[in-house]
């Protein structure tokens, strides 16, 4: 009853084509705000920020840098994980050479090294695209993971091969580093994440955002009717590569706070896709849901079964979340392929028209 448009009228086509036309859907994404930037760093603990609401953040954030170019181009690539990787070493040394500069600046800096790069790797996708192209962004990720393992100078020589987070702060307050609380990292990501959510929902309802998904629906139809398919797939390269290299010095910097070349692996790459998947390609709202479930579920898991009396062991758990998630995919790509995200549009739809049949 309270989710309708009736007398909600438009004057204008920027107001139809709004991302949010509706005015329920304008107050309930104020709600969103309000509660993530006010209500969970004050009654949050550490447990909540740390390890639920900061890495959220941080996944979803890839994942929207995985679907520009997989859901709304419709080129495959599982070299998210060394694109993250870029973004991470690229913070790291720009701090170290630069300390007085603000850490912020440095880690939104981070993502156009790994624009540049994902642009480089994209050339082939004028060639190749399908599983050929998925095989060549493999390769990629196997090269920059080497080179994170075995180039002593990315991460200055130290001994145990880690990057060092230092602590730099931010208007007086500690941002990275040991004495970074929680509320400070969280809501530094929190703002970080909205305003590249936002800069990507309006880039893919700009012009670029429909050539974008003209090459993905049809590439060859695309460029009769004059879109250049080169640049256009090396800007969704490099867009999506920044995303991932922004996400990537965040997940060092304001999560870990220390990280081996290990973490920047191929496990990494298809975690990002596993969610992209299940969430929704070509979907914004899809990055987060699909982000929200593969990240707290083994988290359910692991404090749901003890209290139905189910004790299992950690590594128990560790794969039953893995066959859950399996089975997740399997089932989407099946029954829905359009992900979570398809499900939350049926879902609004039927709110419209209730108690009406639809």
């Amino acid at each position: 009853m309270l989710y309708r448009e009736v007398g909600q009228y438009h004057a204008s086509y920027r107001t139809d084509t709004a991302i949010f036309p509706i005015r329920q859907d304008r107050v309930g994404m104020l709600v969103i705000l309000a509660v993530a930037f006010i209500i969970v760093p004050v009654f949050g603990n550490s447990f909540l920020l740390d390890v639920v609401a900061i890495p959220f953040l941080i996944y979803a954030l890839a994942t929207i840098g995985l679907n520009l170019l997989t859901g709304y181009t419709g080129l495959l690539s599982l070299g998210t994980g060394g694109l993250m990787g870029i973004g991470a070493y690229t913070c790291y040394k720009l701090a170290t050479w630069f300390p007085g500069v603000d850490i912020i600046v440095w880690i939104l800096a981070g993502g156009v090294t790994a624009a540049a790069i994902g642009a480089l790797f994209g050339v082939p996708s004028l060639r190749i695209k399908g599983f050929y192209l998925l095989v060549a962004t493999l390769a990629a990720q196997f090269f920059l993971q080497w080179a994170f393992e075995r180039v002593p100078w990315l991460y200055n020589n130290n001994v145990s091969g880690d990057i060092e987070v230092p602590t730099r702060t931010l208007l007086g307050l500690p941002v990275t580093g040991p004495n970074a609380t929680p509320a400070t990292r969280y809501e530094v990501t929190l703002c970080i994440v909205v305003v590249l959510t936002v800069l990507a929902s309006h880039l893919v309802h700009s012009r670029v955002g429909r050539s974008w998904m003209a090459v993905r629906d049809m590439d060859i139809a695309a460029e009769l009717i004059g879109i250049p398919l080169l640049p256009t797939k090396l800007l969704s390269f490099a867009v999506s590569s920044y995303i991932s290299g922004v996400a990537g010095a965040m997940l060092v910097f304001l999560w870990y706070g220390s990280a081996e070349a290990s973490v920047f692996s191929i496990d990494l790459s298809f975690t990002i896709l596993f969610m992209t998947i299940i969430g929704g390609l070509g979907s914004l709202l899809g990055s987060f849901l699909g982000a929200a479930l593969i990240h707290m579920l083994p988290i359910a898991l692991r404090n749901v079964l003890p209290g139905i009396g189910l004790d299992l062991r950690p590594a128990t758990v560790e794969h039953l979340n893995l066959m859950i998630v399996g089975a997740l995919i399997i089932f989407f790509l099946v029954v829905e392929p359009l992900g979570l995200a398809r499900l939350w549009q049926t879902i609004k739809q039927k709110l419209r028209v209730w108690p009406f049949p639809y």
